[in-house]
């Protein structure tokens, strides 16, 4: 077989980062790779880029220690950094072909040195060192390749890439995101961890973070919400000097995301935008009981698009006040709680929410309205999301009760225009609204906007509908009003049927 197969005898010439990618791909199609569609493909090249990013990055660890007159120490044992076992060299900095692992060689080391060694930092390392943070990493990894000649074709393509400077970064950052979109289109399972990047950007302008906040994500899935808000912020502090840096890498951003895959996934997507050391749990959000938040553990600011339809055990559901096994109804209870007084969010969740009559519902409604103050609920169109699910995204602060309009702002497309995925949501489409959402004052008149007074909600629903005035046609009647209609029918069949009438 070795004689079959071409392995890199001299340096492998640079190609483009989207040709690379794209190769990257077309290798992990072969049999031998153990993938079978792009979620796969997303996570064997997860845990290569990443060691081949942590490679790169280690010659700024050294200079930073050297600068502070502190002993370095390399990040990962002897024998498990990229260099030595994927891409060994000689003192002349040419590849070690001698050294250098292929075929079933380079199979056997990955599954019995490399991966158990990697995973073992979690054990050995301090809880907030980047070391044990790799350990988390690889403990939520496998890899499924049965050939090594497959995972050789693989390092000599990664090997090329460049991590070292902004514009190169940038540029993997840009590709990066265009295979999470690939991985959101993939189905059902790839949409739950991909938002459209230009409604998390109008999000972030919207509630428009300020350097010192803290910026949160309990379903994170592929970091995108953080990732956005840090270039923002850096954007906006790039003058702010080491201090700024310090504060934006270390003590705005947290999330929490429970799924091995979109886990590794934002920790690569937050160090491709810069976030270099983003604190992201591996952690089942709603298994933090809300009576035990502290002011310690509350956040500014919190950007979220939690799974929708999902359903949780009732062991989880015994951490909130509210009973229900919906996951995205306990989110959102999970956010209002993990808000500090003052403190801002936009969450995405199904438009069902504003209208569903169930207690569970209408009990979320009710605590949203009555601690917080609702400011905009965004009605988006069908299928901006893979899934097709109809959404809105509520911008609220937790300063309520809400007692102000609420504005609403519905996301009509030109007549013919259809999202998908030669068509999907773009910035330009939310133009409108992030500029009657950041207007001073009350937002100009728009026929896609109106306002509603809270006064005029009902007491027992508190039903916050999508119902456009400006759009005169028949719409479907609400849940809420569904169910009162059914109401008034059985009170007449029992009023028919107490005076006596029969069929």
């Amino acid at each position: 077989m070795a004689g079959k197969r071409r392995t890199a005898e001299r340096a492998v010439p640079r190609k483009s980062a989207a040709t690379v990618f794209k190769s990257i791909d077309q290798v992990l199609r072969k049999p031998g790779s153990g993938c079978g569609n792009a979620l796969q493909y997303m996570e064997q090249s997860n845990w290569m880029l990443f060691l081949r990013y942590l490679d790169a990055a280690e010659a700024n660890r050294r200079s930073e220690a050297e600068l502070n007159d502190e002993p370095y120490e390399p990040l990962l044992p002897k024998g498990l950094a990229w260099s030595d076992w994927a891409w060994p060299t000689k003192a002349d900095g040419s590849l070690d072909t001698e050294r250098m692992l292929k075929g079933d060689a380079l199979l056997l080391f990955i599954q019995s040195q490399l991966f158990p060694g990697l995973r073992a930092l979690r054990d050995s390392a301090a809880i907030d060192s980047p070391a044990y943070r790799v350990g988390a990493i690889f403990s939520e990894l496998t890899c499924s390749f049965t050939d090594g000649y497959l995972i050789r074709e693989v390092i000599d393509l990664i090997q090329p890439l460049v991590f070292e400077t902004e514009a190169a970064r940038h540029e993997l950052s840009v590709l990066y995101e265009e295979r999470l979109q690939a991985m959101g289109n993939a189905g059902r399972d790839g949409g739950q961890y991909y938002t459209p990047r230009p409604l998390i950007k109008v999000m972030v302008r919207v509630l428009a973070p300020t350097l010192g906040e803290t910026i949160y994500d309990g379903a994170c899935g592929s970091g995108g919400f953080l990732c956005e808000a840090f270039e923002y912020l850096q954007e906006k502090t790039r003058d702010g000097g080491a201090e700024a840096y310090d504060i934006l890498q270390h003590k705005t951003f947290f999330g929490c995301e429970e799924k091995a895959l979109p886990y590794v996934t934002a920790q690569m997507n937050c160090i491709l935008h810069g976030l270099r050391s983003p604190n992201i749990e591996k952690v089942d959000t709603l298994s933090k009981r809300i009576a035990d938040f502290t002011d310690r553990d509350r956040v500014d600011i919190i950007l979220a698009n939690p799974p929708f339809g999902a359903a949780t055990s009732s062991n989880v559901a015994a951490n909130f006040t509210i009973k229900t096994g919906e996951t995205a109804l306990l989110f959102m209870e999970h956010f209002i709680a993990k808000l500090k007084t003052g403190g801002r969010a936009a969450i995405v969740i199904k438009n069902t929410f504003l209208s569903n009559g169930d207690s569970a519902s209408v009990a979320i409604r009710k605590l949203l309205l009555d601690t917080c103050r609702l400011h905009w609920v965004l009605d988006l169109p069908p299928k901006v999301f893979a899934a097709g699910v109809r959404t809105v995204v509520l911008f609220f602060s937790k300063d309520g009760p809400t007692q102000a309009p609420i504005h609403y702002y519905q996301l009509n497309l030109p007549a013919g225009v259809s999202l998908g995925k030669t068509r999907p949501l773009r910035e330009e489409d939310l133009a409108e609204f992030e500029a009657l959402a950041t207007a001073a004052g009350d937002p100009p008149a728009s026929p896609n906007a109106w306002t509603l007074d809270p006064a005029t909600l009902d007491p027992e629903t508190c039903d916050l509908s999508v119902r456009n005035p400006n759009i005169h046609e028949e719409r479907p009647p609400s849940a809420s009003e569904c169910l009162t209609r059914l109401r008034d029918l059985h009170a007449e069949m029992d009023k028919l049927l107490n005076e006596g009438f029969y069929l």
